[in-house]
């Protein structure tokens, strides 16, 4: 009987599952289950998955058996692993059903050289449709590096949003989205927060797809608008802002903004410094701005030092970060910045360091322009 070998299975500690080869009475056409830790509380998550969308649900042992068991009949093939052993159940078409238990922890759709843990490690829609996962769960492997990044970006906002049960995120610059999408199903299917996502972009024809597929994902808290990142108007409490490559002085809007809005938690991964490029002039470290490779790169690492600095003045405790390894990208520093009780002294020193370093190589930032009343 089905029953008596998953409850065999069961016996071990599992850490992982795939319910897959359904039948024309199946709901969901593959169910994705991973072990985890709630409150110190070990229970089950179960991702179910159709073409267009997913659910998501914990469960205690007891309730995911109970609900594997009512399963038996609408899926053939039960895939579980824990950390050596690898137990599958299939089903024959008359019903029959056989244990086959082999050597391996094998995560599915990881080899076995790649065992890390990551956060999104199923198939959801954006990231079948981003061609990171094949629809039947696997990881295309020319697209790891990319998996990896995004992974690695839901682990810094895993980080910084501790418990909240709510929050409104506003990203800006979101072009088109799928990582939006992504932190979307993260924050709501897998963590359960009641969460509002407003994507914001200058194109029409962008946003109007974003739209669309939000629509197709069942992503109902998940909208798009066009406007102009410097222009935008909201009168909402934001509790995240975002933005993501967003070009040259953008990021300095977003940031802005953000600081304007009280907003508790910022990340930005900054995109083509070239406002202080054009403006570096020195007599003390002519050295800097002789090679043009070097004038660059030196602009662009003032622009975020003083970007940091200036958050750091107003009230954030911030650290620029690795976002991804400089091979994938040259783009590759994170601003993060949570809101918390600065020292006066520490916030009037960051400030002085940013003007000291303005003054010796000439700079106007936008970002201290804005914040300080000086833009023309």
């Amino acid at each position: 009987m089905p029953e008596e070998k998953l409850k065999q299975i069961f016996e071990n500690e599992i850490i992982k599952g795939v319910v897959s080869n359904p039948l024309s009475s199946a709901a969901f056409r593959r169910i994705n289950i991973s072990a985890k830790e709630i409150g110190g509380v070990r229970c089950f998550q179960a991702v179910k998955l159709t073409d267009k969308q997913s659910f998501s649900e914990n469960l205690s042992k007891a309730e995911l058996l109970s609900a594997l068991i009512d399963l038996k009949n609408d899926y053939r093939q039960f895939d579980f692993w824990s950390e050596r052993k690898h137990y599958t159940v299939k089903i024959s078409k008359k019903g029959k059903s056989s244990l086959i238990i082999q050597n391996g922890g094998a995560k599915p759709g990881v080899s076995h050289n790649r065992q890390k843990n990551y956060i999104l490690n199923e198939a959801i829609p954006p990231l079948v449709d981003l061609g990171i996962f094949t629809k039947d769960g696997k990881i295309v492997s020319s697209m790891y590096d990319k998996f990896r990044q995004i992974n690695r970006f839901t682990e810094i906002v895993r980080d910084v949003i501790g418990e909240r049960k709510k929050m409104t995120v506003l990203d800006f610059g979101c072009g088109k989205s799928y990582l939006t999408f992504i932190l979307y199903h993260y924050l709501v299917n897998i963590r359960g927060i009641d969460a509002e996502i407003i994507g914001l972009d200058l194109k029409d024809e962008v946003i109007g797809n974003c739209n669309l597929l939000a629509q197709k994902y069942g992503y109902k808290k998940l909208h798009f608008e066009t406007g102009d990142i410097g222009k935008y108007n909201y009168d909402g409490r934001a509790d995240m802002v975002i933005t993501l490559h967003a070009c040259d002085t953008a990021t300095d809007f977003a940031l802005y903004n953000a600081v304007k809005w009280n907003c508790g938690i910022i990340l930005s991964v900054p995109c083509c410094q070239h406002e202080l490029n054009g403006q570096l002039k020195t007599d003390n470290f002519e050295i800097l701005s002789r090679y043009g490779i070097i004038k660059e790169r030196f602009a662009a690492l003032a622009t975020d030092a003083i970007r940091g600095n200036l958050l750091t003045a107003a009230g954030y405790s911030v650290s620029l970060m690795e976002f991804v390894d400089m091979k994938h990208s040259p783009k590759n520093i994170l601003i993060r910045g949570t809101k918390a009780l600065i020292p006066q002294k520490t916030r009037d020193k960051a400030l002085l360091e940013a003007e000291n370093l303005m003054r010796e190589f000439n700079f106007a930032p936008t970002l201290y322009n804005l914040l300080y009343g000086k833009e023309e």
